[in-house]
């Protein structure tokens, strides 16, 4: 919808926008000559400290305000903090406590059923009741499928027992 500029006077038809405030949420509508006259002389940044407009610089440009900097500077700081304490005291890092070691038996049994050693208990039970299904004596064809079913199952145990199941 076209409507009557809003310069007053003007009998053109306003097709250009032009803010009333800073929050750009209002406009005026002008017609060219007046429109290009009023963005001439609008200041956004009219009314507001060197301090404001700083702060306000800073917020558009890196989504950040001032108040925030302290804020920002010390995670900064700690996290500096923390990679120079692991380069230059890379004794105290080593010296830190080892992960538990999973025993070669439950490592042997993991890789029975493809599993990585992060595997968890519903992992292993998902895993072996598909391998089962597969091998199991009544439903498999093949003899050697007994061997196998027997395999997997003597993994399982070993893991039942590793997981406390």
């Amino acid at each position: 919808m076209i409507t009557k500029c809003d310069h007053p006077g003007c009998t053109k038809a306003g097709t250009c926008r032009a803010p009333k405030s800073r929050d750009l949420k209002d406009y005026w509508m002008f017609c060219k000559e007046h429109a290009a006259e009023y963005n001439k002389n609008w200041n956004y940044y009219a009314n507001m400290t060197p301090d404001e407009i700083d702060a306000e610089w800073e917020r558009e440009t890196f989504g950040i305000a001032d108040k925030d900097k302290e804020k920002a500077n010390k995670n900064e700081s700690e996290y500096i903090q923390f990679l120079n304490d692991f380069l230059t005291g890379r004794s105290t890092f080593d010296k830190m406590p080892a992960k538990k070691t999973v025993p070669s038996q439950i490592v042997s049994a993991l890789q029975v059923f493809g599993l990585p050693i992060t595997a968890t208990w519903r992992e292993v039970g998902t895993k072996y009741r598909a391998l089962a299904k597969k091998y199991h004596p009544d439903t498999a064809k093949d003899k050697s499928s007994t061997a196998e079913f027997t395999r997997i199952t003597n993994a399982y145990e070993t893991l039942k027992k590793y997981f406390k199941k």
